[in-house]
C-alpha cells in the first residue's frame, strides 16, 4: 500500500521519538547519623563555681567535681612511655599540671597503648577507633576553646585530629538528654564518667558499681550536679577508676583510688583558664 509523502514523514518521526523504557532502581537505605551537638548559647550570667559534689541516684553514688568551661578547662595528661611512667595516679597528674582535680581517662591495650585517639595541645597519640564501643564517643576541645561531647560518627576522624584536646572513649551513655539504647545490662563495675549540659556546665567523676544500662538511665533521669545531663560519656572504670579533687575546691579534698587499682595510660586534669 502506498502512503502520501506527508504521512510517511509523520510515521518516521513517531517511530524516532518513542519513549525509552524506564529503568527500575532499588531504593537505597540511608543511615542517619546524629549531628554533632553544638554548645547552647549561654546568656550573660555568672559562671558556676567549681565544687565537689556527692549525689545518690537510683542506688548509684556519684562523686566528682562540677565546673564551668568559661573559667576552667580539661587537658589530657598522656604518658607516652606507658601506664605509670610519668604519673603514679590522678593526684600526681593534677599536681604536675597545676590542676585542681583529675580522673583516669581513656581505655588502653594490654601493652599500654591508647585504645582510641588522644590529642594533647594539638599533638596526637593512638589511632582513631572506628569500630569498638569503647571508642563510640569523643570529648574534645576546639582550638578556639569550645568543648563538647559527640558521637564518633558525627565528629569524624579528620575533625577530631584538628582539635586542641581530644579523648576517644565510650560508650555514650546519654545523648540529647535520653539514655542510649542497647547498653550492657548484666555486668557491674565502678564507673568513671564525664557529663555535659550542652552549654558550659560540666561534671567529672565516679559512679559506684553498676551496669552501663542502669548508669545511662540514672544520668538521664537524675542530676548529679544539679542540672539536666544532655550528653554523658563513659570513660575507663573498674580497676582503673581514680578520682582526686584538691582541698582548694569547695567540698574537697577527695581521693578515691582503691589499693588494688592498676596504673593507667592517661588522665583528664581540670585546670584554670
Amino acid at each position: 500500500m502506498k502512503f502520501p509523502l506527508a504521512a510517511c514523514v509523520a510515521l518516521t518521526l513517531v517511530s524516532c521519538f518513542r519513549a525509552a523504557p524506564v529503568a527500575t532502581t532499588t531504593p537505597v537505605k540511608i543511615k542517619r547519623i546524629p549531628p554533632v551537638v553544638s554548645p547552647t548559647p549561654v546568656p550573660s550570667i555568672p559562671a558556676i563555681a567549681t565544687r565537689a559534689t556527692v549525689e545518690e541516684i537510683s542506688g548509684i553514688t556519684f562523686e566528682g567535681v562540677a565546673f564551668d568551661s568559661r573559667n576552667q578547662r580539661l587537658v589530657v595528661a598522656d604518658q607516652a612511655h606507658g601506664p605509670g611512667s610519668q604519673y603514679a595516679d590522678a593526684a600526681a597528674a593534677a599536681r604536675v599540671l597545676g590542676g585542681s582535680a583529675a580522673v583516669n581517662a581513656g581505655f588502653f591495650t594490654p601493652e599500654g597503648a591508647p585504645l582510641g585517639l588522644l590529642v594533647n595541645s594539638g599533638k596526637t597519640a593512638g589511632a582513631w577507633n572506628s569500630s569498638s564501643s569503647l571508642g563510640g564517643g569523643v570529648w574534645y576541645e576546639t582550638p578556639s576553646g569550645t568543648s563538647a561531647i559527640a558521637r564518633r560518627e558525627a565528629l569524624g576522624r579528620k575533625a577530631a585530629t584538628a582539635t586542641r584536646e581530644c579523648l576517644q572513649a565510650g560508650p555514650l551513655l546519654v545523648e540529647n538528654g535520653h539514655p542510649v539504647g542497647g547498653l550492657e545490662a548484666t555486668k557491674t563495675s565502678a564507673r568513671t564518667v564525664i557529663l555535659w549540659d550542652g552549654g558550659t556546665r560540666w561534671w567529672l567523676g565516679h559512679g559506684t558499681a553498676c551496669t552501663l544500662a542502669s548508669l545511662g538511665q540514672a544520668l538521664a533521669t537524675g542530676q548529679p550536679a544539679g542540672w539536666p545531663v544532655k550528653q554523658a560519656l563513659n570513660l575507663d572504670g573498674g580497676r582503673s577508676a581514680d578520682l582526686w579533687v584538691s582541698e582548694s575546691v569547695p567540698g574537697g579534698p577527695v581521693s578515691r583510688r582503691p589499693p588494688w587499682n592498676r596504673p593507667v595510660r592517661n588522665f583528664l586534669v581540670l585546670v584554670a583558664r
